[in-house]
């Protein structure tokens, strides 16, 4: 074979033609390619070719060899670049006893009954290869997921598939409401399903989720997601037309009460549901069994009676055993899309939320209207027993299957009984009463100055106190008495601080006069006590005239003979018979010395 120089040009043309035919050739292919064009040429082929299409000699050299084989070439299956046995061997081959050392490994982080399904492993990749290199084995964390994914290991999050304790008749129930819903559509009747959804905060605060945006430009929103004072909690409360397939969202910023969800009702039927149903008798809700709709509330089944005896409709509620809120159809087939509209963005107003919700809508058909109510629905309204009464007896139709999950509420037919007359509050003596120097030793306007001073700090330690024990800010802080609660301000610590030292009363008679506990009476004097210590005021006192009262009528002649109208309130048994004040009790306990 003679020496053949390749001229530059042709190596252009080779390096062109190698361009085109790369990216349609495999390794071995584009091996044994260049190999038959260094044939070609003759000697110095190689090297030419090699420079053309930038790799090196080895590999032309290769190619010429595997051109040249015919054996060589039928010897490797299709698919295949490189004959068996190429490339470093697998970490277990090279090192016996890695396989046996990783799965003991693994043994020892497992978590769980080992007699169970449920087990799982605490170790992260990065920890295993560090455990490994200590027993002594060259083990990276691709090599460890890699042998524990032919082990049968796999990363996986939790699965929501334990319901807990579930009712005898969870299956019963369902069928029953499967049977009701059917019958009702069947009739032309209006089905709902109704829940409420989660609470959300306006604001920038963070959502779960993405969106397409511009490179480089997310929207910014808190680092954390802590409430401040002023931020506003909205309160969705959803209604399903299943047979419709339509959502009708109220959304709230008062509590989660069952009147606002009762009133969420009654706002589809005024605006959607009795358009859509004008013929309608009868109304099927489906709900869950807590919450504002709580099967044992008895303001939903006030309320529901309300609603019906407004709306001429004979309304049937079938609850959700407990646990299974999640088979509300309103969970998956208008929370869930609602969930995803609002995604990656935050409330930044309430306005926001409802077009959120109004935007709504699926392949399905689904649809939805929001409207905002802003009334107020304060927590804690009571029903009263004569109430519930008039209801169980005149008005709610339970079912012979599970009445209390099942049961129907007709239009009203008579009226319904006068409420009961509200529990006399406790009595107390008017603050301007107490505010007297006989009672306190200083003036009023001394006292006055002293609330002034400390109302900053007080203010201060009952809103750390409140953080303290519930976790979050409060604006007002009550304190407890024995028939409900009643804002205690910085004057009534400082009356109840007077009236101790000053009077020398205990601390029952104090909280009488207060229309407190004897407890409550007796922090109030002692946070009195630390706020002028802190701020170092040693208030002004004018002596007594003449002997401390040690009794309720003795406390009444003192007021009297000083001019001032006072009156024992009408808890009268929190007031102590006889008032054995600390200095006739030092008197009294203190031994005597010998001579």
């Amino acid at each position: 074979m003679c020496y053949v120089t390749v001229p530059e040009a042709d190596e252009a043309a080779l390096a062109a033609k190698f361009a085109v035919m790369r990216p349609f050739l495999g390794e071995r292919g584009w091996r044994v390619y260049l190999g038959t064009e260094a044939n070609a040429l003759g000697y110095g082929g190689i090297a030419a070719v090699a420079r053309a299409a930038g790799v090196s000699e080895t590999t032309v050299a290769a190619g010429v060899r595997e051109a040249a084989d015919e054996e060589a070439l039928g010897a490797l299956e299709p698919g295949r670049s490189r004959r068996p046995g190429a490339g470093r061997p697998a970490a277990e081959d090279a090192q016996p006893g890695l396989k046996q050392a990783l799965d003991g490994l693994l043994e020892q982080g497992r978590r769980g009954d080992p007699m169970s399904a449920l087990t799982w492993n605490v170790l992260s990749l990065r920890d295993i290869a560090r455990q490994m290199m200590l027993l002594g084995f060259s083990c990276s964390k691709d090599t460890a997921a890699r042998l524990m994914r032919a082990g049968g290991y796999s990363l996986q999050g939790m699965s929501r598939v334990l319901e807990g304790n579930q009712h005898q008749d969870r299956d019963a129930q369902f069928g029953h409401i499967n049977a009701k819903i059917a019958q009702a559509v069947a009739a032309g009747q209006p089905v709902i399903s109704v829940d409420g959804k989660k609470k959300e905060r306006l604001g920038a605060y963070h959502r779960d989720g993405r969106s397409w945006r511009r490179a480089g430009d997310p929207v910014q929103v808190r680092s954390h997601d802590f409430p401040d004072k002023d931020t506003v909690t909205i309160t969705p409360y959803g209604v399903y037309d299943i047979a419709a397939n339509r959502g009708f969202v109220s959304v709230g910023t008062s509590c989660d009460t069952a009147a606002f969800a009762v009133n969420a009702i009654g706002l589809w039927w005024q605006r959607e549901g009795s358009l859509r149903y004008p013929g309608a008798r009868r109304l099927l809700v489906t709900c869950d069994a807590g919450g504002s709709n709580s099967c044992r509330g008895r303001l939903w089944k006030d309320q529901l009676a309300v609603l019906a005896a407004r709306t001429g409709l004979a309304i049937e509620v079938c609850h959700f055993p407990p646990g299974t809120s999640k088979w509300n159809k309103i969970e998956h087939r208008l929370f869930c899309h609602i969930t995803r509209t609002w995604r990656a963005r935050p409330l930044m107003s309430i306005d926001d939320a409802v077009a959120g919700i109004a935007a709504t809508v699926t392949g399905q058909g689904l649809k939805c209207t929001a409207v905002v109510d802003d009334a107020d629905y304060p927590g804690g309204t009571k029903i009263s027993d004569t109430r519930m009464k008039h209801l169980e007896e005149r008005v709610i139709e339970r079912d012979e299957f599970h009445g209390e999950w099942n049961y129907a509420i007709p239009p009203a037919t008579g009226p319904a009984p006068e409420p009961e007359p509200a529990p006399p509050r406790p009595g107390r003596v008017p603050q301007h009463v107490l505010n007297h120097p006989a009672l306190t030793g200083m003036t009023a306007q001394d006292v006055k100055a002293l609330a002034t001073a400390l109302q900053a700090p007080f203010e201060t330690r009952l809103q750390l106190q409140y953080r303290t024990r519930h976790g979050r800010r409060t604006s007002a802080v009550r304190s407890s008495t024995p028939h409900g609660n009643r804002r205690l301000d910085i004057t009534d610590h400082l009356l109840a601080l007077r009236l101790r030292t000053h009077l020398d009363l205990p601390v029952r008679a104090v909280g009488a006069l207060l229309g407190i506990d004897h407890a409550t009476a007796s922090r109030a004097v002692a946070l009195a006590g630390e706020l002028l210590a802190a701020a170092r005021i040693t208030p002004p006192d004018t002596p007594p005239p003449g002997k401390l009262p040690r009794t309720p009528a003795e406390l009444l002649a003192y007021a009297a003979a000083a001019g001032v109208p006072l009156t024992l309130p009408e808890n009268r048994q929190a007031m102590p018979d006889h008032f054995r004040t600390r200095r006739n009790r030092t008197t009294r306990d203190t031994p005597k010395t010998a001579d």
